[in-house]
């Protein structure tokens, strides 16, 4: 068991909880998968509180309720939490680029927009553990399978920092609420994300590392491997973007012990699909 107290850097703490629960009946997960679809932030908000309000209702009436599972991207947004400071902005807010959020999440600023998968768990800690700590350290232990099994890369975290980094730069970006128990917000992951607009900010308040995304690290292992060969490559964002999702979805399932209901689209939700972007292609000799 993981102490409130203590942050645990290691793998191990978080794998070995999941083990623990591998012997326990997998609690139902609503599973709303919106992967390849662009989401307005305010209504993916909206929504997420409104989910959280009718699960509070039902603990309120000593009913147990599933957990829900969320994942999408968004359009062109920044989004600040609660104590989020503006000097890390690089635009004054009435001239900002794009649309700017404060929300109730932690954490600094960051930026969502197309390429990147969102996930934003919502779920009843009561039955998981009652420990934020470990919960920050299961997200981030989703993204560390999700690089290693899938993409081979070697990822970690780094001691007083939330979020997955490989080298120094930084893939995950994490930021939850947690309220009566019940967490929800999440993590965001960059995979083929256009990182030029995290230049208008200072990503999660942190100054002195970069931001990557599972795109650019494979296109350096192209380039480091142009003339071995031995990678062949022909795939677009959206194939990278469909992998990515697949492998997040099974290790948050293996991590979490959840068996996913898949869940249609809510009615009033506005989405539209992001244009095909650009691939990544390398063909031997």
């Amino acid at each position: 068991m993981l102490a409130t107290t203590q942050r645990p850097s290691s793998r191990s703490c978080v794998v070995n909880s999941a083990v623990a629960m591998t012997n326990e009946v997998k609690r139902s997960c609503e599973f709303y998968d919106m992967h390849k679809e662009l989401i307005p932030y305010a209504e993916a908000w909206s929504w997420q509180k409104d989910i959280v309000k009718k699960r509070k209702e039902l603990i309120e009436r000593e009913k147990d309720c599933s957990d829900t599972l969320i994942i999408l991207q968004h359009h062109p947004v920044y989004t600040l939490g609660t104590r989020s400071s503006e000097a890390y902005l690089n635009f004054s807010m009435k001239n900002a680029p794009i649309n700017v959020y404060r929300t109730e999440r932690g954490g600094e600023v960051t930026y969502h927009g197309p390429g990147q998968l969102v996930m934003y768990p919502i779920i009843n800690l009561r039955y998981h553990k009652m420990d934020l700590h470990w919960y920050l350290r299961a997200l981030e232990e989703v993204v560390i399978r999700v690089l290693s099994s899938t993409f081979f890369i070697k990822a970690s975290r780094i001691e007083g920092l939330t979020g997955v980094w490989v080298g120094d730069q930084k893939l995950a970006a994490i930021g939850i609420k947690v309220s009566q128990w019940i967490a929800y917000h999440g993590l965001a992951l960059n995979v083929a994300t256009d990182l030029t607009a995290f230049g208008q900010i200072v990503p999660c308040g942190i100054q002195d590392r970069q931001v990557g995304s599972i795109k650019g690290l494979l296109q350096e292992h192209v380039s480091s491997n142009r003339r071995g060969a031995e990678s062949k490559y022909d795939i677009d964002d959206n194939q990278l973007i469909d992998i990515t999702h697949k492998s997040l979805v099974q290790e948050f399932c293996k991590i979490f012990q959840v068996h996913l209901r898949h869940k249609p689209i809510p009615a009033g939700i506005a989405w539209e699909r992001p244009e095909v972007l650009h691939s990544i292609t390398e063909k031997g000799d």
